[in-house]
């Protein structure tokens, strides 16, 4: 039976998964780096780093299954990072990543000179500080000598496999998130090439997800110790890859993960964009479309509230006493750290409101758990908006372990939540996209339908439906309301 490794490379750490073409998984390999944050809010990382962890460890990984039996390498990687090579393909200078917030100024030029308008036109997004167009304009501004010297511009996994088989690429999904992509038409923005200074070849060649876009090369295929018939697929971002890995492809799907930060994603045949650009309008890993609402404080609302505030490790045991689910006064804005999703209000933060003398640690426990049940249904409520009809959802990330938030979010949402039987994120979505394009798989849905197994469901209940529904219906006036305190609270 042939095998397939999925490369997830996150901001932590690259974990790379062996997965035969049944789906089951034979190893999984994990290998740390660091970040490096010169100036407070920056943040970057080596490519090199990357790509030498990642060799090291497809070494471990493939150490002792039968080398010739492995077919295809594919990636799920952390999206927007700017990679810069020169004329010699030498990084010019560290990654600037996702999370850093060094663009303000690039940002609010793209959104408000340039105009949301005309930036939802040309890409079907707003501009955000993590993505790669303002990294790009800053980089212009702060480091000419550098920007002078920029041959190719690459995002963080396709570094990777360029290293890998020589062929600069990236695919659809994770390009989506540069700001430099005509997210309907699937190419580069010329409007977006003139604004951010870059010719059409400086950016790398478009793919689908799961099409092949060379073999190893020579040197690296002899380092590995396998063939260099060993097809490099062109991989997703993480999110869409993760997708991949849940089965959150084909028409009306829906994943929520509850991370570190939450997000909602559907997967969608059809193309939408909202008219705010509340959320984020993406190719997706399947060849078609996904929109995404990304909220930054999630899964960590609860660990800062159990380990900061009340100072304790047992998650569990503060959630067992917790009854009276739909009928709660307190509420809990869930914006520790601004928020996106829908309201992109970086000033925005978290607050508790609606607390009396009889309110208890359980009520406030559980008014966090809501708070951030509630704002996910923000985004939600956007795709509704847009038509898109959505009756289940798959969920995944750390929260999703807590059955009263997977009931919380059933009831809150209105949806069936279905729990899966591996949650393995974007590396087995991309050993997925690697079994599909070698042919193992006729498409993304086929392998998807088949390798991801729900094991339960929660389904949710009429009359706490009911009455979540009036208390989200409060939960949505109490951002409006003192939006304009967050300006002066700063």
């Amino acid at each position: 039976m042939m095998l397939y490794i999925g490369v997830d490379l996150g901001t932590s750490a690259v974990k790379l998964l062996l997965m035969d073409g049944s789906g089951k998984i034979e190893n999984i390999v994990s290998r740390e780096y660091s970040l490096s944050f010169p100036h407070p809010g920056w943040s970057e990382q080596s490519p090199q780093d990357w790509y030498t962890n990642a060799i090291e460890g497809i070494k471990e990984l493939t150490a002792s299954c039968e080398k010739s039996q492995v077919a295809g390498i594919s990636f799920g990687g952390q999206m927007h990072g700017l990679v810069a090579l020169d004329e010699k393909d030498e990084v010019i200078r560290p990654a600037i990543l996702w999370n850093d917030g060094r663009t303000g100024k690039e940002t609010d030029y793209l959104n408000n000179v340039i105009g949301k308008e005309k930036l939802s036109e040309y890409t079907a997004n707003i501009a955000f500080a993590g993505f790669t167009a303002p990294k790009i304009l800053w980089m212009k501004e702060n480091e000419p000598e550098n920007f002078a010297r920029i041959q190719k511009i690459m995002l963080p996994k396709d570094y990777l496999a360029y290293k890998l088989s020589g062929t600069f690429c990236s695919d659809y999904s994770d390009a989506s998130g540069m700001l430099l992509m005509d997210v309907k038409n699937k190419c580069w923005s010329k409007e977006m090439m003139d604004i951010c200074g870059v010719r059409q070849e400086q950016l790398p060649k478009l793919f689908e997800s799961y099409e092949v876009v060379g073999t190893l090369k020579a040197d690296v295929a002899a380092e590995l110790g396998l063939s260099e018939q060993v097809k490099v697929i062109a991989g997703a971002g993480d999110n869409a890859a993760a997708a991949v890995g849940t089965g959150t492809v084909g028409d009306g799907m829906c994943n929520i993960s509850l991370g570190t930060s939450g997000t909602i994603f559907i997967s969608s045949k059809e193309f939408g964009v909202d008219s705010n650009n509340a959320l984020h309008s993406f190719a997706h890993a399947d060849g078609a479309y996904h929109l995404m609402g990304c909220m930054l404080s999630a899964a960590s609302c609860n660990k800062w509230w159990m380990d900061e505030i009340i100072k304790t490790k047992d998650y569990p045991g503060e959630q067992a006493g917790i009854t009276k689910l739909g009928e709660n006064n307190v509420y809990y804005l869930p914006y520790l750290m601004g928020e996106r999703s829908p309201h992109n209000d970086p000033d925005a933060r978290a607050a508790f409101i609606g607390m009396t003398m009889d309110t208890t640690r359980e009520d406030m426990t559980q008014a966090v758990l809501e708070g951030v049940a509630f704002g996910l249904r923000d985004s939600l409520e956007v795709a509704r908006s847009l038509g898109i009809k959505i009756e289940r959802t798959k969920i995944c990330g750390g929260g999703a372990k807590s059955p009263l938030w997977k009931k919380i979010i059933a009831n809150v949402m209105n949806l069936k939540v279905d729990v899966i039987e591996s949650e393995e994120g974007p590396g087995y979505g991309g050993a997925i996209l690697a079994a599909v394009g070698c042919g193992e798989y006729t498409s993304v849905e086929e392998a998807a339908g088949k390798l991801v197994k729900v094991v339960d469901t929660v389904e949710p209940d009429a009359e706490l439906v009911a009455k979540y529904e009036e208390r989200y219906q409060k939960f949505k006036k109490i951002y409006p309301t003192v939006k304009g305190l967050f300006q002066e609270l700063k």
